[in-house]
């Protein structure tokens, strides 16, 4: 895929919730540090977005974030061969380029206990730019930012969110009197849309956020967006599932493991 550059664009990542449903792989680390395969879903949703030419991100910590601090800190030695000298008398040597990023993390303490408008709202100084993304460290998606971006420019408007078709998830059958003519175990719904998160903002979400602990950005602020005519949708009708449940842990690991990845396009 040809790389564009929208290295001035920021990407948030809101990385502090709890992660209650999926307490199995929880309860000793954030969720965005569950893993598909080696990696932590988190790294997936930021090498999408590095596809694109983003590369530029501010994580909204929470709730072990020093889990995730401690993964970027360490994250060329865990990647590459390296020498160290135990007695102090040199520096470490990377030998290699395997763990080499462009990318700028950010990691921000927003709070153990903060909703995710909260969170937002705590990081608008490192987004003194006037378009971001943000999307939610849970979920991966063959998302196209680059036509994302260009549909919020093309619609005006200071928000824009991914809506996906959810997955149903009960088996569902096609019948003939007393006969199944198909079964699908998990279905995608063709009728409905939810948000995907993947949202692009203006820099004007800020007159719809303030500094209350307890505002959730699902809540009042995209409410009053969509009544103020300022919330447009992107419609991705390719691959996308969040990681809320063990369900969802033990599916997208087996998508892995069978080289199944429609997310995966770089």
């Amino acid at each position: 895929m040809p790389r564009s550059n929208h290295s001035d664009i920021p990407v948030v990542i809101l990385c502090g919730g709890q992660g209650t449903r999926l307490r199995e792989e929880t309860e000793y680390r954030p969720k965005p540090m569950v893993e598909i395969g080696p990696q932590p879903i988190l790294w997936h949703i930021m090498k999408l977005y590095g596809v694109h030419g983003l590369d530029r991100f501010v994580l909204c910590l929470g709730y072990k974030g020093w889990e995730i601090k401690q993964y970027f800190l360490r994250y060329q030695e865990m990647h590459c061969d390296f020498t160290i000298a135990l007695d102090g008398g040199a520096a470490l040597a990377i030998h290699n380029d395997a763990g080499s990023l462009s990318w700028r993390v950010t990691c921000a303490e927003t709070g153990a206990e903060s909703a995710t408008g909260s969170r937002l709202w705590r990081v608008r100084d490192y987004l003194q730019v006037p378009t971001f993304c943000l999307t939610y460290g849970d979920a991966v998606g063959d998302v196209d930012v680059g036509k994302l971006l260009a549909f919020h420019r093309a619609q005006g408007r200071i928000a824009t969110v991914t809506g996906v078709h959810p997955t149903s998830r009960y088996g569902e059958m096609r019948v003939e009197g007393e006969k199944v003519l198909e079964f699908d175990e998990k279905p995608t719904l063709a009728e409905g849309v939810v948000s995907g998160g993947f949202f692009v903002f203006e820099r004007r979400i800020f007159d719809y956020l303030d500094d209350d602990p307890d505002l959730f950005l699902e809540q009042k602020p995209l409410q009053r967006l969509a009544r103020d005519g300022q919330l447009a949708v992107y419609l991705h009708e390719g691959f996308w599932h969040p990681m809320d449940t063990y369900r969802d842990y033990l599916h997208l690991n087996d998508l892995w493991k069978r080289g199944e990845t429609p997310w995966k396009i770089w």
